[in-house]
């Protein structure tokens, strides 16, 4: 009997334990998805990788049309080839693009929250799924400060306008680039911002310069 109720013990920690990693996957894929949908950049630029994609990229953050450019990440040579040309401006959309952007971020992190608070407030869950779930909200929590730090400091180097969104390991940028783009000193530039504010190295980050 009493390995019996161990047993039960074990296995209904283990279920709280398994939603609340469900909830947390979800909570992750939701931030992360709700900020990509319906994203208007023109391009991406993967760092590290040293990376130019226009419209043929898989990166859910980048669509529209452009100019491809591959750096080469020893050299420095850079091969650039027309992408697609749709006449449509970015420029002109760019204002409705951040703010967009960052609607699409605070939805998606409310929603989240939400999810969170509710899974903490049920009535079976123990000490270890609110804390579980406090820890995501807190980490949610401090996403969301490092991200307006990273904008501001972006924005104090002559930037107009620039939207963060940090995942797990990794953090996307939208930048609006000035005329003619950004160059490798304002890519250069706005790593050093990013890696000094919150530590994430070239290959982690991923610029997106939107016209």
């Amino acid at each position: 009997m009493r390995t019996g109720k161990k047993g039960t013990g074990w296995s209904q920690l283990w279920k709280r334990n398994a939603v609340v990693a469900a909830i947390a996957l979800f909570v992750c894929a939701a931030v992360y998805l709700n900020w990509n949908y319906e994203q208007e950049a023109e391009a991406g630029k993967t760092l590290g990788q040293s990376t130019m994609v226009g419209s043929e990229t898989e990166d859910p953050l980048v669509s529209g049309t452009g100019t491809e450019q591959d750096v080469d990440a020893q050299t420095g040579d850079v091969e650039t080839g027309d992408v697609g040309t749709d006449g449509q401006s970015a420029s002109a959309t760019s204002g409705d693009y951040f703010a967009t952007a960052r609607l699409n971020r605070q939805q998606a992190r409310d929603s989240a929250l939400s999810l969170l608070q509710d899974a903490a407030a049920r009535e079976d869950a123990d000490e270890t799924v609110k804390e579980q779930v406090n820890d995501t909200i807190q980490t949610m929590a401090d996403y969301t400060v490092t991200e307006a730090q990273i904008e501001n400091l972006v924005v104090a180097k002559g930037y107009t306008d620039c939207v963060a969104f940090i995942g797990e390991n990794a953090l996307s940028l939208a930048v609006a680039a000035p005329e003619g783009g950004l160059t490798e000193a304002d890519t250069a530039k706005i790593v050093d911002v990013v890696n000094q504010s919150a530590g994430f190295t070239a290959d982690q980050i991923k610029i997106i310069p939107v016209e």
